[in-house]
C-alpha cells in the first residue's frame, strides 16, 4: 500500500495506538500518575526500556498522540511537546547552548525570541550575533567564524521576510552547527525545513496547527538524539503540554491542510487588494512578485502562507482608527486561527520591545499584522473597503 498523503496523515497519524474502549477519537487522559502492580515492569517503563507512562510531567497518552502526529507530518525522526511555543524555543536553546557558546540568527525573529537573544542568553555568557534578515552573505560570514547553533525563522513575524533554509543549513553544517528553524508561519503544509537540511523544526502549535485559538502548545521535531536531549530538559524543567490542550491541538490538526490552503488563498488575495488603497504605504507578503525574497519563497515553499502585514499612512493614529472598524477580524495577539486576526506589532508580536528596538528591526509603528482566516474572501475584502472608507469619511468632517 502506498504511503498516505498529507491530509490523510493529518487525520489518522499517531492516533490508533492511543485509542481505547472502541473510541474513534483519542481520549483525554487527565490522570497524573500511571500505576503498576509489577515492580519490574514499572522499573522498565520508568527507565525507558518498555513503552508506557509513569507520571504526567514526563509523558501522557493524549500528548504522545499529538507528538506522533506532528512528527509524521514533518517527516521527522522524533518529536516532543511543550506547554507553549515559547517554551519550545527556550527549552531548545537552553538544551543546545552553554556558557562560551556562540549562536547566529537574524534580527527579525518573533519578539519573545528576540528577547531571549538580546536579554537572556547574554546573561548566560552565550555570544549572540544577529544578522540582517535576507543578507545571506553576512549570515554565512558569521557562521563561518564558528557557532554552536544557527537559528532561523522563516517567514518572519511580522514582516514575513524569507531566509534560504537550504543555503543556510549547508553553511551551518560546514562548521558543525545545529540548524534550528521556526516553521510556525509556514506550517508543514507549506514548508518542510528538515527536508531542506535543518536539524530541528519548531512550532508554536497554538497558531496554525491548532487553528482555533483555544489551546496553547509547542513542539520540536527532528534528529532523534537532539529531540531526546530537549525532552529530557523539558521533563526536568516542567514545561509540559496539558492533555486537554493536546486533544484540542489533535482535533485542529485534522483539518490543517484544508484550513491552510484556504488561508493561503485568502492572504494572497488580500495582499493584492491592499495595494489598491491610497492609505496603505506598503504590503509585506512573500507571494507578491515584488517581495524581495519572492524567488526564495517560491523555491522552498509550496504555498506562501496565511500571514501578511501592511503599513498604513498616519502610523499609530490610523491603526487606532482603522482596526476597530473591521467587522470580520478579531483584534487580538494571536494568529493562524480560522477567524481573521489583526493587530499592530506594538501590541502583538513585539510588545516586549521598545519603539526604538522595533524600528531597528524594520517594524514601523503603523504596521498591521493580518492573519487571514477562512472566511469568504469577498466578505474580507468588503470589510477592509468599508473600514478604509469609514476613516476617510470621518477625516473629512
Amino acid at each position: 500500500m502506498k504511503e498516505a498523503k498529507f491530509s490523510t496523515k493529518s487525520i489518522w497519524a499517531g492516533e490508533k495506538e492511543q485509542l481505547a474502549f472502541g473510541a474513534t477519537q483519542v481520549p483525554v487522559v487527565h490522570s497524573v500518575s500511571f500505576g503498576y502492580d509489577d515492580m519490574d515492569e514499572w522499573y522498565e517503563v520508568a527507565i525507558g526500556n518498555k513503552p508506557g507512562h509513569i507520571y504526567g510531567r514526563n509523558t501522557n497518552p493524549t500528548v504522545q498522540a499529538f507528538e506522533e502526529k506532528i512528527r509524521i507530518l514533518e517527516d521527522a525522526e522524533a518529536a516532543t511537546s511543550f506547554s507553549t511555543g515559547m517554551a519550545a524555543i527556550s527549552n531548545t536553546l537552553s538544551t543546545l547552548l552553554f556558557p562560551g557558546d556562540r549562536i547566529v540568527s537574524i534580527k527579525d525573529t518573533y519578539g519573545g525570541t528576540n528577547k531571549i537573544f538580546t536579554e537572556f542568553l547574554p546573561k548566560q555568557q552565550v555570544e549572540v550575533v544577529l544578522c540582517n534578515t535576507g543578507d545571506h552573505d553576512a549570515i554565512e560570514r558569521e557562521v563561518a567564524k564558528g557557532c554552536k547553533v544557527l537559528y532561523l525563522e522563516t517567514p518572519t513575524n511580522p514582516t514575513v521576510k524569507i531566509t534560504d533554509i537550504e543555503r543556510m543549513a549547508c553553511a551551518g553544517k560546514t562548521v558543525g552547527a545545529k540548524v534550528v528553524v521556526d516553521n510556525t508561519f509556514a506550517t508543514p503544509v507549506n514548508q518542510n525545513p528538515l527536508k531542506l537540511g535543518a536539524d530541528l523544526v519548531i512550532h508554536s502549535a497554538t497558531k496554525f496547527l491548532g487553528g482555533h485559538a483555544d489551546a496553547l502548545g509547542g513542539s520540536v521535531c527532528g534528529d532523534k538524539e537532539l529531540v531526546e536531549a530537549i525532552y529530557h530538559y523539558r521533563e526536568i524543567n516542567g514545561a509540559t503540554l496539558d492533555p486537554m490542550a493536546a486533544y484540542l491541538l489533535l482535533r485542529g490538526m485534522k483539518t490543517l491542510k484544508l484550513r491552510v490552503e484556504q488561508q493561503n488563498k485568502n492572504a494572497a488575495e488580500i495582499a493584492e487588494y491592499l495595494k489598491t488603497f491610497d492609505m496603505v504605504e506598503s504590503v509585506y507578503y512573500p507571494g507578491l512578485p515584488e517581495h524581495p525574497h519572492h524567488d526564495i519563497a517560491k523555491k522552498q515553499m509550496s504555498g506562501f502562507g496565511g500571514m501578511l502585514s501592511f503599513a498604513v499612512k498616519g502610523g499609530v493614529a490610523t491603526v487606532r482608527d482603522l482596526l476597530p472598524r473591521l467587522q470580520y477580524a478579531n483584534r487580538a495577539a494571536n494568529l493562524g486561527s480560522v477567524e481573521t486576526v489583526v493587530g499592530p506589532s506594538r501590541t502583538t508580536s513585539h510588545v516586549e520591545c521598545t519603539p526604538a528596538e522595533r524600528a531597528a528591526m524594520g517594524i514601523p509603528e503603523g504596521l498591521i499584522r493580518y492573519s487571514a482566516g477562512i472566511e469568504d474572501i469577498d466578505d474580507l475584502k468588503q470589510d477592509l473597503a468599508q473600514a478604509f472608507q469609514s476613516i476617510q469619511t470621518y477625516a473629512k468632517r
